[in-house]
């Protein structure tokens, strides 16, 4: 009968024949800047391309009417005159800051702009 011996060393060479990867630090910013590059390029591309604006030619939706400001006229009775059915204090709001207005304070002669929703 053979016997069969089985040095030591010929263990450790055997796990030395397979290295494990070692990756440093420099090399793992590498991969994972390589790995997430196609990430970030993708990304870029759909929200450079996602947002397409479509053209009508509703031109009706943002049309406005520009009114004169007579002497004794006050936001309030253009609200009510313009907007008959909603809320003056909305209307007021909404045209304070449609047209900049500092405050409700407005002057005669001066032209403001009146959606036209609210002549509807």
């Amino acid at each position: 009968m053979s016997t069969a011996v089985i040095a030591p060393n010929a263990a450790v060479r055997a796990r030395q024949s397979a290295p494990r990867l070692r990756l440093t630090t420099r090399g793992r910013v590498v991969f994972t800047t390589l790995a997430a590059a196609p990430l970030v390029i993708a990304a870029l591309l759909f929200s450079l391309n996602g947002g397409g604006a479509a053209a009508t030619l509703d031109a009706d939706e943002n049309a406005f009417v520009y009114v004169d400001v007579a002497a004794g006229q006050s936001l309030w009775s253009i609200a009510e005159q313009h907007a008959p059915g909603q809320d003056p204090r909305e209307v007021v709001a909404q045209l304070v800051q449609l047209n900049q207005l500092p405050s409700a304070d407005i002057f005669a002669g001066q032209e403001l702009a009146i959606p036209a929703s609210f002549s509807r």
